[in-house]
Formats: C-alpha cells, structure tokens, sequence
C-alpha cells in the first residue's frame, strides 16, 4: 500500500515559497507565525516560510510536553535559525493556563470524551496563542497540516490547529512532505521520528490513533477517489479503506463550510 512521492521536490519547494511571499506581501504583513511542535510537518513548514526572507517566528507551547518532542522541536529550531537569519524564536509555556482551565470547568464521568475533549483543548489554546503573537508582530499563521489530514480523514482540530490563516502544504501527501522534509534538510530525528499529534501528553502516535499508517491512507484517500468501494478489497486493504472512509464520513463536519441557515427572502 506504500506510496512513494513522485514530487519534483526542488520545483514544489519553489512554488511553494513563491505563493507564500506573494501572499504576505499582498496582505501587507510583516511575515509568519508557526507553531514547532518537533514534527516532520510544522519542520517543513517552517523551513518554507524561512525561505521567503520575511520575519519567521518559531514558536514553542508546550503542555506537559514529552521530552522528545520537545528536544526535536529545539533542533530544529536551532538549526533552522542558523540557516535563516529572519528565523526568530520564543517559547509560551501553557502548562498553566491548561492546568488553570480543567480546573476552571466542571469533571465529565465519560472519561473517553473528557480525555478527547481535553486534547482538543491543548490544540486550541495553542491557536489562541499563535494568533496573539501574529497580532501583535503583524504576521500570519501558517497551517501545518498536510492533505491526507486535512482532506482525507480530518485528522486535526477544528479552531485548534485547524484554525490557521493559509496552508502552505495541504496539497501534499504526508510522502510527499517527507521528501519535501528530506530534501529541505530538517533534522534526521524528525524525520525518523513516528508522527504524533503530542495532544494527550503520553507517546500515543498518530497510527495508534487512527489504526493505519500513512502510506495506507494515502492508498486509501486514492482508491476513495476513484470511486472503488469496500467490497473491492479483502484482508488488509478492506480493513484500511473502510477504516478511511468511516473517518472520512465522520469528520466532514471539519472539511466542509460552516452551515448557514439562508432566510427566505419572503420572511426578510
């Protein structure tokens, strides 16, 4: 089920660069905003919003943070300054504001959804305070997700990481990201790392989340698309594409435009 990128890395990087700088400047902004979470895509990112020139600013939120992904995050914060001179960095430690919320709202016996509801609101704590540094520095915020999660099974928060001005890579495959990642020169730990959305503060990653790999549900996304059904498959591949299509279904409610009741005309 494996797809291998066939992305013209070096030209992708280009275009990408280019819409990214004619954006800002059209906006008259001063540059971007991005949260480092040490992922494989907000590295990409990152690294693609340095390559324009304009102000870049890193910024680091942890929440009960797991050690390594703190420590991946830092490295290629580093690096990434050392490369970029208009790279800044700052850390908002919101452990805090998180321990200050729980206790703030009332406990839920459902202790699958509290946990869930919980991680959720780490995501969006975060988007509050990315947007409070594009404020007061003139930036925008730039998206991390990429186009399986965003697209394909909706993996991410709605106005958490979700809630973003543009998205520089949600037209690429998460394979496509690597090579991107790979050719862009972003730490090998990140690289090599298991992605993991780091939102319940254990070592959970995103496969044990979504009970398949990337590469299956880049061939799913793909089937999907062409119109193939379930009972086109047996084995694995039916356990992967229904396992797609039911996260598909169920997070549409994130891809699709906010529901707006239209009042008759007769009735204004």
């Amino acid at each position: 089920m494996a797809k291998k990128s066939k992305l013209k890395v070096g030209e992708v990087n280009t275009f990408i660069v280019s819409w990214l700088k004619d954006y800002a400047t059209k906006a008259k902004v001063n540059g971007f905003v991005i949260g480092i979470s040490g992922g494989v895509d907000s590295a990409v990112t990152s690294t693609l919003c340095a390559q324009t020139g304009l102000t870049t600013l890193c910024v680091e939120m942890p929440i009960h943070q797991d050690p390594t992904q703190v420590s991946r995050g830092r490295e290629h914060i580093e690096q990434l300054k050392k490369r970029f001179p208009n790279v800044q960095n700052i850390e908002a430690d919101l452990t805090g504001v998180f321990e200050t919320f729980k206790q703030a709202v009332p406990k839920s016996d459902n202790e699958t959804k509290l946990n869930l509801s919980l991680a959720n609101t780490r995501a969006r704590l975060r988007m509050t305070t990315l947007y409070y540094f594009a404020g007061i520095h003139g930036l925008l915020v730039a998206g991390t997700g990429n186009k399986v999660e965003d697209f394909g099974v909706g993996f991410y928060t709605k106005y958490g990481d979700g809630g973003v001005d543009l998205s520089p890579i949600a037209d690429l495959m998460k394979s496509d990201v690597y090579a991107l990642g790979e050719y862009l020169e972003i730490p090998k730990s990140i690289q090599n790392a298991a992605p993991t959305d780091g939102l319940f503060g254990d070592s959970r990653t995103d496969e044990d989340q979504l009970g398949a790999s990337y590469d299956e549900l880049e061939w799913a996304m793909s089937e999907a698309e062409n119109n193939k059904k379930s009972d086109d498959f047996t084995g694995r591949e039916k356990e992967v594409f229904e396992i797609y299509k039911k996260l598909n279904t169920i997070n549409q409610h994130k891809m699709t435009p906010i529901p707006v009741c239209i009042i008759p005309s007769f009735l204004k």
